[in-house]
Order: structure tokens, then C-alpha cells, then sequence
């Protein structure tokens, strides 16, 4: 049964939960209005299932970790950061251990507990979510006055906070309804994009190498000779080409055409060319009279070696001890520069987060409210906000949706 409210929370999400339990915790009426049977259903299937909610750093961190409008973070961040988020979780029963990289999960490894935990810090404190979608804001001489939804029932509320998501994994219920909302309100509204979202090369061969994830490799990310990205850690090869971690983050750099985009992997960052070299003329000596093809083994993952030995164009029932110094370098340089072209991103469904949306320079930073109608407020993802994987995103929503509760 529906209660006349104080503030109405368009999305049950990250963002929107944390407001709307924010709010209720402090005595104010508040309805969460959520267009899904479930409640943060994006956030059930975030790291593979296991939830990566925050980074265990500091704010600098945080701004520095973010793709744009980074310092429009600084207000939210400082009022909820990741050791808040920690404490949180773990005051609501969620216990927490940091990996690599100072990504947090939850020790069970279950994004189920942190979904369950979220939604019952909203409904414990009085903030009921209604299963709603909402189509229009109800907006009165520049002022909120609550919202109409698609089943034709208006819920009025001088407060409305818009955490709808972004337009990635549409099945989970972020299909950009917030940028519409936003853009009644005269809100611009920046072009949206995928970001943090595999890629699709122009070589087929990764296809034969799929399934295999490489560790501590090094991925650079150039446009016309112009290095965008380079960093150490993570991949996947697939049947498109490439995704993981490191391939997520790159995609984050990328704009226009995809065409003029190259990546290059370091198979072998550990070593100089010189140690590489040296390296392989020592794999070379213990298996002088086998055949190239099954003497570098010991240098490669074995789904990698077919695809290595056509690109390095040296015939592979070559005796080792044949290969000439040319033919060793250029090897040499394949496991240095691994090349791939980029034909492609892969659909925005399949990104993790949406790159674009409402336009912070019309939000204030200090409170997450529109500086165009008095009473709207956005947070987490349906703004122009996106970061690199690692648990920055989520703390994104968590810190703007703690903000925007306290201040609404």
C-alpha cells in the first residue's frame, strides 16, 4: 500500500538502494519505485557473480581511476568512500576480503548476500519498493512534484531521485528510461557508448585460442601510433577476440572508429628482448633437432603455438637449430608485441557499464542535485560517469546514492 512520500527513488539498484535506505534511516518517508521483479539485479551478476563492490583505496584513487568528470566525485567520495563502503557491508553481515589489486568482495564470494543485504537496509528502514515504471517527471514552475508511471498512476513527492542505471545488460532493467526522465527536465544528455566491454578483432585467429586467460601479460591499446592504454595483468581470448580485465579497461579508451585502433600483447613483460632472445636460444639448444613447432613449448601457452608459428611466417617442421638470427628476432618480437586489430566493440548489452548520460555540469556536485529543477536529484550510473574494473563503478553508485539521500 502506497504512503504519500517525501521522496520517490526511481530504480532499485546499487544507487538506489543505498538512497533510499540513506533516507529512510533519517526518518523520511520514501518510495522506491522499480520496474523489475527484482530488486538490484544488475548488481547479482557483477563480477561473475561474485560482486566486486568497492576498491580498498583512497579517494585520489577513486577520481583518478574514473574516465570522466572525475572531480565532480570529490564531494560524494569524501561524504561515502570505499572504507565506508566496507564498514557497511560488514555492519549489515556481509563479511569482505580484499584481492589483487584492492578489489573487495564478499567472503562468500555470492553477490547474492550483498543484494540481499541492500535491499534489506532499504525495506528495514521503511522504504518499500513498489514494482513500477515510471514513465514522466511531474514538474511545477521549475520544482519536482513526483512522477507518473506507464501503468498510469501518479505518485506525487516534492523529492525525486533518479538511479535508473545506465542502457548496459538491458535484460537486468537499465534501458536508459533515466536519460529520457532527465532530458524532460531539459537535462543534456551526452551520447551514450559501451565502456568496460570485450572486443572484437579483425584476426580470426584468437578463435583458436579461445578459453585460454593469460596472467601478468601487458596490453597496449594505440590509435595511430599513439598509446591510449598500457597496463599488466589479465585477458581472454574468445571467439570474437578478445575480453578480461585488461581488454575491459582498454575499451574504455576507445572512440570513433574502432578501425584505427591496434593492441599489442606483451607475452613476456618480465624480460627485455635481450633475455627474451637469450631465453629462446636456450629453449632452441635443449631441442636442437625438433621441429619449431613442438620445441617452444616451454615459451607458450599450447593454444597459442599454431596461431605464434603462422604469424612469425617461419615453416614449422623447421629444425630449431636451423632458425636463422631474422627468423629468432622476429620471433622474439611476436612474444613482445603480440598485434591485433580492433574491428569492433561488442554490444552495448554485453558492456558492464555505460559510458555517457545525464550531463554532470548541469548536477551539482555537493548534493547530486539538478541545477535545473529544484527537488531532482541523480546518482550511480544514469550520469556521465564511467570507470576502469576494479570495484570502481560500484563505489561510484554507492558514494553519489549515499550523497543524494543525505542531501534530498
Amino acid at each position: 500500500m502506497y504512503k504519500p512520500s517525501e521522496v520517490i527513488v526511481v530504480g532499485g539498484g546499487a544507487a538506489g538502494l543505498i538512497c533510499a535506505g540513506t533516507l529512510a534511516a533519517r526518518g523520511k518517508r520514501v518510495t522506491v519505485l522499480e520496474r523489475s521483479d527484482r530488486p538490484a539485479l544488475k548488481l547479482g551478476i557483477t563480477g561473475k557473480g561474485r560482486c566486486n563492490l568497492t576498491n580498498n583505496c583512497d579517494l585520489q584513487d577513486i577520481l583518478a581511476a574514473v574516465r570522466s568528470n572525475g572531480q565532480f566525485l570529490y564531494s560524494a567520495v569524501s561524504a561515502f568512500s570505499p572504507q565506508d563502503t566496507i564498514d557497511f557491508f560488514e555492519r549489515l553481515g556481509v563479511p569482505l576480503k580484499t584481492e589483487r589489486g584492492g578489489r573487495v568482495f564478499p567472503a562468500s564470494d555470492k553477490a547474492g548476500d550483498v543484494v540481499r543485504a541492500l535491499t534489506r537496509y532499504a525495506k528495514e528502514n521503511g522504504a518499500p519498493i513498489l514494482r513500477e515504471r515510471v514513465s514522466d517527471l511531474l514538474i511545477k514552475n521549475s520544482a519536482i512534484a513526483g512522477v507518473r508511471c506507464h501503468s498510469g498512476k501518479e505518485y506525487p513527492a516534492p523529492g525525486v531521485i533518479v538511479a535508473t542505471g545506465g542502457c548496459s545488460y538491458p535484460r537486468t532493467g537499465s534501458t536508459g528510461d533515466g536519460y529520457a526522465l532527465a532530458a524532460q527536465a531539459g537535462h543534456e544528455i551526452i551520447p551514450t557508448r559501451p565502456s568496460l566491454v570485450p572486443i572484437v578483432t579483425r584476426e580470426s585467429w584468437p578463435s583458436q585460442a579461445m578459453g585460454l586467460s593469460l596472467k601478468n601479460v601487458t596490453l597496449t591499446l594505440a590509435r595511430k601510433d599513439r598509446v591510449l592504454f598500457k597496463e599488466q595483468g589479465e585477458m581472454l581470448f574468445t571467439h570474437f577476440g578478445v575480453s578480461g580485465p585488461l581488454v575491459l579497461s582498454a575499451s574504455a579508451h576507445m572512440y570513433g572508429a574502432s578501425g584505427d585502433y591496434t593492441l599489442g600483447v606483451d607475452l613476456k613483460p618480465a624480460l627485455t628482448t635481450e633475455q627474451l632472445d637469450t631465453r629462446i636460444l636456450r629453449d632452441f639448444a635443449q631441442r636442437s633437432n625438433q621441429n619449431f613447432n613442438n620445441a617452444i613449448g616451454g615459451l607458450l601457452p599450447s593454444k597459442l603455438i599454431d596461431p605464434i608459428v603462422s604469424l612469425s611466417g617461419i615453416d614449422p617442421t623447421t629444425k630449431v637449430h636451423q632458425i636463422t638470427r631474422e627468423e629468432r628476432v622476429r620471433l622474439a618480437g611476436l612474444l613482445k608485441k603480440l598485434p591485433l586489430r580492433v574491428k569492433e566493440l561488442r554490444p552495448i548489452d554485453e558492456a558492464v557499464i555505460t559510458s555517457g548520460g545525464v550531463s554532470t555540469r548541469q548536477v551539482n556536485p555537493g548534493t547530486m542535485q539538478s541545477k535545473l529543477v529544484d527537488g531532482l536529484y541523480f546518482a550511480g550510473e544514469v550520469l556521465d560517469l564511467d570507470a576502469y574494473t576494479g570495484g570502481f563503478n560500484l563505489q561510484i553508485a554507492f558514494s553519489t546514492g549515499y550523497l543524494a539521500g543525505m542531501k534530498a
